[in-house]
């Protein structure tokens, strides 16, 4: 494949993956990005002495980051330090009882021996059921770009029918555990790609075996650390970046992409263009009428956009020994907390709160004796029923004062810093669907899987990435799609 003129839409993740693994095979890159960093919603905020990582906290199957740098013929180790978190993640009950989760089996065991002894055997046997799901699900979907029929041919089509698809997560968990304390702690992974324990397929409870038996790592200096590695391997790769350049519009003749227009008009002829801004975004708005047919459009704006966060900022003046780098505290009634955010497309009263405090890990993020807390509240995504230009620093009190409920006492009066970030700020600096964090939700049997692909089959010379499209959100699945996205680029260019 003869070098060619690539312009890439967003230095997200997604953006920055795929422009490395185009520059290190000869093609001539040009990445455009709105703001005035690269990053997309994996971004970071300094100040007042402290540092917050305003994006996941945490990275799991870290071999595909490896990957990702092998690929380019770079050793991640001289761009980052990866370590596992230990304990993985601390978990608050409203009856006062706390787990901790650790990397270490049985000390996890030790601990679900003192809230939960007669499941100590089945979490066992529900870790073997998500690694059976993982080894059926890994090759037919995750590291598969599901695009032409040779991707169809080498799937063992037994596996694929034995993903426990017709159940919801909810559901399967609840048929293996009595204490609802491992019901409810099980049921939060859903969370991880922004759908709902209730309605997902229970094919999604690969997500404990990911993190709970591959392992929770963290990024030495922070997770923003990744997007500042990318992209120096993407500029040591040759490739130019434009930032606070935004692009309004894909031009297509025939059929084929001829180039971007930036939002003020300057043309930008291309050969490729890979689109790392949301799937949505870029067949509704990105794209002319005539070049998307309608039945496309339709079908990408039934869609359900997963769900979007409410974030906190806090640089405070104390630490709270009793918490950990992760943490969790969950709501009473988790059914009810999620019918709020999914169905009725409000805040729920009774929010589970997840709390990353990096200065555990990284003294340095806040100044001594401080604690930098990103707090992060599952949110609905964007709709007429919720009001955030009203309600968003209302419901930044009621998180601080339910913390202060919960254990973290006096914890209003330690603000040194406070930064809001809702789902319009997602929607607006990011161009997220509705303000959705991990792009489509996987609310329905076969939701996972209908994703918008990594090529477009309308439009020749469109490929796309990022956590919007095949295989989903998170930092090891955007990186696949970059690799899938590269994959069907040398297959049909």
């Amino acid at each position: 494949m003869k070098p060619k003129d690539i312009h890439v839409i967003g230095a997200g993740l997604g953006g920055l993956a795929v422009s490395c693994l185009l520059a290190s095979e000869g093609h001539r890159v040009t990445v455009f990005e709105k703001n005035d960093s690269p990053g997309g919603k994996i971004n970071r905020v300094k100040s007042d002495n402290f540092r917050f990582d305003t994006g996941p906290s945490l990275l799991t199957m870290p071999f595909v980051l490896k990957e990702l740098f092998n690929r380019c013929s770079a050793n991640i180790d001289d761009y980052l330090s990866l370590k596992q978190v230990e304990p993985i993640c601390r978990y608050f009950y409203r009856d006062g009882t706390v787990f901790t989760c650790y990397q270490n089996l049985e000390n996890t065991l030790d601990e679900i021996g003192q809230i939960a002894p007669a499941d100590v055997d089945t979490y066992k046997e529900f870790l073997q059921y998500s690694a059976d799901l993982y080894d059926r699900t890994k090759d037919a979907f995750l590291f598969n770009p599901l695009y032409g029929f040779r991707d169809l041919s080498n799937l063992n089509l037994l596996d694929f029918f034995r993903i426990d698809a017709f159940t919801t997560v909810s559901e399967r968990v609840d048929q293996y555990f009595e204490s609802p304390y491992l019901r409810k702690f099980f049921k939060r992974f859903t969370t991880y790609n922004g759908s709902s324990p209730y309605r997902a397929p229970a094919t999604l409870n690969v997500i404990p075996h990911v993190e709970l038996t591959m392992g929770g790592y963290y990024v030495e200096g922070g997770m923003y650390r990744i997007v500042t590695a990318l992209h120096q391997l993407a500029g040591d790769l040759g490739v130019e970046f434009r930032f606070g350049t935004a692009i309004g519009k894909i031009e297509v003749k025939d059929k084929n992409v001829q180039a971007i227009f930036d939002s003020e008009g300057n043309e930008y002829p291309a050969e490729l263009v890979v689109s790392n801004s949301d799937a949505a975004e870029t067949y509704l708005e990105l794209l002319d009428d005539e070049a998307v047919p309608d039945i496309k459009k339709k079908n990408i704006k039934k869609l359900e956009p997963s769900c979007s966060g409410f974030v906190l900022l806090l640089g405070i003046n104390k630490r709270y020994q009793q918490l950990s780098h992760h943490n969790i505290f969950f709501s009473e009634d988790y059914e009810k907390e999620f019918h709020r955010i999914f169905s009725e497309k409000v805040m729920p009263e009774d929010p589970t709160i997840y709390i990353a405090d990096t200065s555990v890990s990284n003294p340095s993020h806040a100044p001594e004796g401080g604690s930098n807390l990103f707090i992060l509240v599952n949110a609905p995504y964007l709709s007429d029923r919720y009001d955030w230009e009203e309600h968003s620093t209302e419901y930044a009190d009621f998180v601080v004062s339910e913390l202060e409920k919960r254990g973290l006492d006096n914890l209003g009066e330690s603000i040194v810093h406070r930064t809001i970030i809702n789902p319009l700020d997602f929607h607006e600096k990011y161009r997220s669907n509705r303000g959705s964090i991990y792009g489509t939700s996987s609310n329905s049997r076969f939701a996972a899987f209908l994703r918008p692909g990594n090529k477009s089959r309308e439009i020749e010379g469109l490929y796309l990435t990022g956590g919007s499209t095949h295989p989903g959100g998170g930092i090891p699945l955007v990186i696949l799609s970059a690799f899938h996205a590269m994959e069907l680029i040398e297959r049909y260019e």
